[in-house]
């Protein structure tokens, strides 16, 4: 049979009990510090336990400070045996530990002191005045950091059991975790506390920074946020100039700077910044008087001395070195990989600043492009943009020809057709209007190398290439709406002329028939006079007839021509009646069948009755020559709230739509040779729709028949 433990009895004596009771209460205590961060309940629990498992005096908790090298005495937990609770009235002011007593030295041993094996130390004052025999001490420890000291005091001139060192030395231990998990969890909300806080400051720059509107001041803004939360001394940014080869100055920013020394900087120069700018890695150097550093070290202010310094590139999305950023100290080790991290974070602020910049620089350049020069140069010039915005190689911009095939319109660079271009190192964006599917061409940047981190397709420059291609869209369409524009200058000029030449035409009209118009009255005088005489000459008197018809008819035309040249009389007039006006003057074929639809119903319009008889007219005698005798012509009439309709629709062959706006044209005639036909009536048509404040448009695929769609200012909008 096993021999039983010298303490083998106590395994059911109550204090056993109890100290195993105390421990699960101190381990549930210990457990509820996440949620406070206090240790002090658990220390008081562990002392008063520790106090009913070893009868005595008392029993106290000191936290050590390893940076002071002392314990710290507002830490101070303290508990007292039954009896001697008037102790606490004693002045705890005397009860500081000594810094070469018993608990002082536990902790440089980290193990327990007793003060009956430590001969050479005395019992502390204030403790022998309360009748103190025995100091017993324990190091609180955890992974060999010291974090405080267990006292424990004897009334009694005795040495500990096995079983209360024991107990005592789990006490210990609880102690110490209760300590460390408090200091613990204490750190972490301090960390946290220090991350929110540079997030919020983070946020708080990001706003400021984003409410700049010139570039040096963000840049500057930048870093005086970097000097606070760094604790640098200077700061500057330089960055990369157009032709690649220097590190220009474009802010600085310092607690105490004097001369400052912001020439620029070679990118292949020695020099710290220009090293991170060719390796395009964050540098942190904590001592620049070590050689491969002093070597290279540009100071930027020559009359201080720097020992620490910080820089890190700024490298936009698309890979492009824009320049960099670079912080410096005069302490060793000033800056921490946590500073080198926010510094990093602040560079993307600078790196947007600049692409925005650089961006809405470009949009303005090109917003004024587009309104003082012609479409080509604002293509030409969206190219450069493209290559400088995306760091590209080459650009170009196709478009649409007629026959619907892209065609180069611009390049800058080595791509000249649409296939040169290698699809992996490209972005193509397509021309659209955002009225309608089809693009006008095409805008794409190609990317010869995309090594370096680079990506040649990244969001920013989709978003860039997308505001380019839009401005592109704009040329090509403020080209068609200038020519669209001129071409309806040129029409209103044409109408404002026939006005003016109306008025001579009047007085023209009026001339010729005081004179021609004495011919057919002379003629019947002589033949009056003259019968018999005529009566015997037929070729006298046939001649007479002759030169009375031909005058009379010759006041007509000039009459029915001059009268398009006056002025027009604007009255209320009824479509219906023009429709029948025109229908009847000409001369329609037997196989050709005419058709009207609601026009008895249209309301008034606005015009001159004459002119509009005669735009009916052409229309219809242009669409029986379309249909070379044989088909249909249907006019039908619709209204809206200010306009009234009326199409006039034939089943020819119809027109290409590539010829729908030169048909209008006075030069242009499908029937110029036939004899007698000058080809004005479309002319005509469109001049007389301008002056009666109307417009006439043509619908045709060219194959399956031809609409023309006119539309004239109702009585009702002209009250």
């Amino acid at each position: 049979m096993a021999k039983p433990s010298s303490f083998s009895s106590e395994k059911i004596n109550p204090r056993l009990l109890e100290a195993l009771a105390s421990l699960n209460q101190i381990s549930a205590s210990i457990n509820q510090i996440g949620s406070n961060e206090d240790q002090s309940s658990s220390l008081q629990l562990i002392v008063e336990s520790a106090i009913r498992v070893v009868p005595g005096f008392s029993a106290s908790i000191y936290i050590y400070n390893p940076v002071q090298g002392g314990f710290e005495f507002e830490s101070r937990v303290v508990a007292y045996a039954e009896g001697y609770e008037s102790y606490r009235n004693i002045n705890p002011n005397e009860d500081v530990p000594r810094s070469n007593g018993f608990g002082m030295r536990s902790i440089q041993r980290r193990r327990r002191t007793f003060s009956y094996e430590e001969t050479d130390l005395q019992i502390h004052p204030y403790q022998a005045k309360l009748g103190v025999k025995v100091v017993a001490s324990f190091p609180l420890l955890v992974a060999e950091e010291s974090l405080g000291v267990l006292y424990i005091y004897l009334y009694e001139d005795r040495q500990l059991s096995q079983f209360e060192e024991l107990m005592l030395h789990n006490f210990v231990n609880q102690a110490a975790m209760a300590i460390f998990y408090a200091r613990h969890i204490a750190g972490i909300k301090r960390n946290l506390a220090q991350k929110e806080n540079e997030l919020s400051r983070l946020r708080h720059a990001g706003m400021l920074i984003s409410s700049r509107l010139r570039l040096e001041e963000t840049l500057e803004s930048i870093l005086e946020f970097a000097l606070e939360l760094t604790n640098a001394q200077y700061g500057i940014f330089r960055l990369l100039d157009k032709s690649g080869e220097y590190l220009v100055t474009r802010a600085v920013s310092s607690v105490h700077l004097e001369r400052p020394l912001v020439e620029k900087l070679p990118f292949n120069g020695q020099s710290v910044m220009a090293h991170v700018a060719r390796t395009r890695q964050p540098l942190l150097i904590r001592d620049l008087r070590e050689k491969q550093w002093a070597e290279i070290y540009y100071p930027l202010d020559s009359k201080l001395e720097m020992r620490s310094e910080l820089c890190v590139p700024l490298i936009n999305a698309s890979g492009r070195l824009e320049g960099v950023l670079n912080l410096e100290s005069p302490k060793i080790s000033g800056f921490t990989e946590d500073d080198s991290h926010m510094l990093q974070s602040l560079a993307t602020y600078a790196i947007t600043a600049i692409q925005e910049v650089r961006l809405l620089d470009a949009l303005q350049e090109a917003a004024q492009l587009l309104i003082s020069q012609p479409s080509q140069k604002v293509l030409d010039q969206l190219c450069v943009m493209a290559n400088d915005l995306l760091n590209s190689s080459s650009s170009a911009i196709w478009l649409n020809n007629e026959q619907g095939q892209l065609q180069l319109a611009s390049s800058n660079g080595l791509v000249q057709n649409i296939e040169d271009i290698n699809q992996p190192n490209a972005l193509m964006l397509p021309l659209l209007t955002g009225d309608d599917a089809k693009a006008l061409g095409m805008l794409g940047a190609f990317h010869a190398d995309t090594g370096g981190g680079r990506s040649a397709k990244s969001e920013w420059d989709i978003k860039v290439l997308a505001c380019l291609a839009n401005y592109a869209v704009l040329a090509v369409q403020n080209e068609s709406h200038q020519e669209a524009l001129r071409i309806s200058q040129e029409q209103h000029w044409t109408a404002e002329t026939f006005a003016a030449v109306g008025d001579i035409s009047a007085n023209l009209l009026h001339n010729m028939n005081n004179k021609v118009g004495t011919i057919p009255v002379r003629v019947q005088s002589i033949q009056d006079k003259y019968r018999q005489m005529l009566e015997a000459d037929s070729y006298l008197a046939n001649n007479l007839s002759e030169i009375e018809h031909s005058a009379a008819e010759a006041m007509q035309i000039v009459q029915e021509n001059l009268s398009h040249l006056r002025p027009i009389r604007m009255e209320k007039v009824k479509i219906a009646s023009r429709v029948a006006d025109a229908i009847r003057a000409v001369q329609v074929p037997q196989e050709i069948h005419i058709t009207t639809n609601g026009l008895d119903d249209l309301p008034l319009v606005i015009a001159g009755g004459q002119s509009l008889t005669f735009v009916f007219r052409n229309l219809i005698e242009n669409s029986i020559s379309a249909m070379q005798g044989y088909g249909s012509i249907i006019i039908q009439g619709g209204s809206g709230a200010e306009w009234v309709e009326i199409t006039v629709a034939d089943s020819g062959p119809g027109i290409p739509p590539d010829l729908h706006h030169q048909i209008f044209e006075l030069n242009f005639s499908a029937r110029a040779a036939q004899p007698g036909k000058l080809g004005f009536g479309l002319w005509w048509v469109k001049t007389l729709m301008t002056r009666l404040g109307g417009s006439v448009l043509v619908e045709s695929d060219g194959q399956n028949g031809t609409t023309f769609r006119l539309r004239l200012p109702s009585v009702e909008k002209n009250p």
